[in-house]
């Protein structure tokens, strides 16, 4: 099947993606492997009109309002390969099938490395979390804890206690004594106890059996991109303390020509409303090009 854009990812960036290619008349299609990645979080925070929803909600709207248009389809399927053809790409899903497309857009989400501690991934979206201001409102100014597992937590650490009592954990992991004495100023308690494990519902057990008791905790994650066929793409890719992402113009145009990328997997540091702006520009750039070349 010919396409004139495919999405790879249908959470919010893909879905958004495609609404104005669907609204100019364009035929797309949306393949989507189902690992949405604020799936463990019930709740979406911070998106104007949608605060409080349930986060499947609005994906599944979204997707009954985008497939409202006849030139949409969905895929529900994992793409294992990507290749550049004549006059566009041909995409190759779960290998048993195959689509061609001029224009691709890849808004595939990236992958949460999580720091390796016991009692952590099973809460993770539920009291454990990345983000302050999609999560923080609802801790009611309680105590808070933050993980250091990165450079970015102690940024984090100094910017929490807006949010509640902060207690940031160094498990270890080494903070300048400078910025210590910051966060020290800003309120912030500093734990140089080791972590044992995540105990409750988001209470810290520390290696010599006392146990702190918190409303919440904050964690980096490393985000990394798990589909080996956008490096072999040759997409160019930036690459710091929080991980990885694919490397985008302010029209959401990768290093490829034809290729655009959207979402967590083009932005680090990403939410919900960002997702969905990115979506829209990459879905109306990638129209323009199908155009004006």
């Amino acid at each position: 099947m010919q396409y004139d854009v495919a999405i790879i990812g249908g959470s919010y960036a893909g879905l958004s993606a495609a609404m104005p290619l669907a609204r100019a008349c364009r035929k797309v299609v949306i393949i989507d492997a189902g690992q949405r990645r604020n799936r463990f979080a019930e709740h979406s925070h911070g998106f104007l009109t949608q605060d409080g929803s349930r986060a499947s909600e609005i994906v599944h709207i979204a997707k009954q309002q985008v497939l409202a248009y006849q030139t949409v389809d969905w895929d529900d399927g994992r793409v294992k390969r990507v290749e550049k053809v004549d006059g566009g790409f041909a995409v190759c899903i779960d290998a048993t099938r195959s689509i061609t497309a001029k224009r691709l857009i890849i808004a595939a989400g990236i992958t949460d490395q999580l720091p390796e501690i016991s009692g952590l991934a099973e809460r993770w979206g539920k009291s454990i979390f990345h983000c302050p201001y999609c999560h923080g409102y609802e801790l009611n100014q309680g105590k808070i804890g933050i993980i250091a597992s990165s450079e970015h937590a102690a940024h984090m650490a100094m910017m929490l206690p807006d949010w509640g009592n902060t207690t940031l954990f160094l498990n270890d992991y080494p903070v300048a004594d400078e910025l210590l004495d910051q966060l020290t100023t800003r309120g912030v308690t500093v734990e140089k106890r080791f972590i044992q494990q995540i105990i409750g519902h988001s209470d810290v057990l520390l290696a010599d059996g006392s146990v702190i008791q918190l409303d919440g905790i904050f964690a980096t994650t490393k985000c990394t991109i798990a589909q080996e066929w956008i490096f072999k793409l040759g997409c160019e890719i930036e690459q710091n303390t929080m991980g990885e992402a694919i490397k985008t113009n302010a029209m959401k145009e990768t290093s490829v020509t034809g290729i655009f990328a959207c979402g967590d997997v083009a932005r680090l540091g990403g939410s919900v409303p960002l997702a969905v702006g990115d979506g829209t520009m990459a879905g109306a750039a990638a129209h323009r090009s199908l155009i004006f070349g």
